[in-house]
């Protein structure tokens, strides 16, 4: 069991995540924005883990929300890449091309990282350790990464997914899924809900949060892709949206949005051999622990 995965973490986990369900409800017949609130969701969550008992409530606090609007929305790619490859005309580029900064959440993670008392199971805690042998900038700069990288994709993910729960065809799925949540025990463990198991991994199949190629070397030797031979140290990459998509014999009518494809036993090696929301091998992303 992983440290998220204990009593206290998931305490916390659930409590945001009533707080989500009661700004929701709140609302009444009004619209909500969902993609605000589970992105708040997301870094009151990740924030926590780190900073245990400390961690940000931007579902609830103006300032929090701040730090939660400074570290997404606002995609910088560009406007680093212009850096990155005409640096000596940065200087001279307009404030609106510069790269968005965020210093609010940088004082933050200071902050938060030079707490005295900091619970067992939190990353800050780890990290401080004596054999960690990291700075206290050193182990702030590692919580920013974690907080960066769990923010968007946890944001974008749930989003996408209730978005498809919401659609009048997947009506079917919703209802499944809520008889299995509400006839489980309170204590079930989380790795006996099957069909949530379905719902979340068929989400991050039809739309992974990370979009972008994942580049790899060609191993010594080279190697025969497709019938073309690609040489030693070339370069390749491919994305988790097009792996998805690739082979209609693992993953029949893949654009459709289809949770009880994961629960059929017949080629469930293929395709857990062909999911790559997290990427795989040494490189890929620790979060799918």
């Amino acid at each position: 069991m992983t440290n998220i995965m204990k009593e206290k973490p998931m305490a916390v986990i659930h409590e945001r995540a009533t707080t989500f369900v009661c700004k929701c409800v709140e609302a009444g017949q009004k619209s909500v924005d969902v993609y605000s609130l589970l992105h708040c969701y997301a870094i009151d969550c990740v924030t926590h883990f780190m900073f245990s008992p400390g961690g940000l409530r931007s579902l609830n606090i103006a300032e929090d929300f701040e730090i939660m609007h400074e570290l997404t929305y606002h995609q910088s790619l560009q406007k680093n890449l212009l850096e990155y490859y005409l640096p000596s005309l940065a200087p001279y580029f307009p404030k609106s091309l510069h790269a968005r900064s965020a210093p609010k959440a940088n004082q933050y993670v200071l902050d938060m990282a030079g707490q005295i008392e900091l619970d067992a199971h939190s990353l800050m805690e780890k990290l401080n350790r004596k054999e960690s042998n990291l700075e206290l900038m050193q182990a702030a700069a590692e919580c920013k990464d974690h907080m960066a990288a769990g923010i968007d994709t946890t944001g974008d993910g749930l989003c996408f997914l209730m978005w498809e729960l919401s659609q009048p065809q997947n009506l079917c799925f919703q209802q499944s899924l809520y008889k299995e949540l509400t006839a489980a025990p309170a204590n079930a463990p989380l790795d006996s809900y099957a069909y949530l198991d379905a719902v979340v991994k068929e989400a991050l199949r039809c739309a992974p949060p990370i979009p972008m190629s994942l580049p790899r070397y060609v191993p010594a030797g080279g190697r025969e892709i497709d019938g073309f031979v690609i040489p030693e140290n070339t370069i390749v990459s491919c994305q988790p949206y097009s792996v998805h998509r690739i082979n209609e014999n693992v993953f029949p009518e893949p654009d459709r949005f289809n949770p009880e494809r994961w629960l059929v036993e017949e080629g469930a090696a293929e395709r857990n051999r062909l999911f790559f929301s997290f990427a795989t091998g040494g490189r890929g992303c620790t979060g799918k622990k």
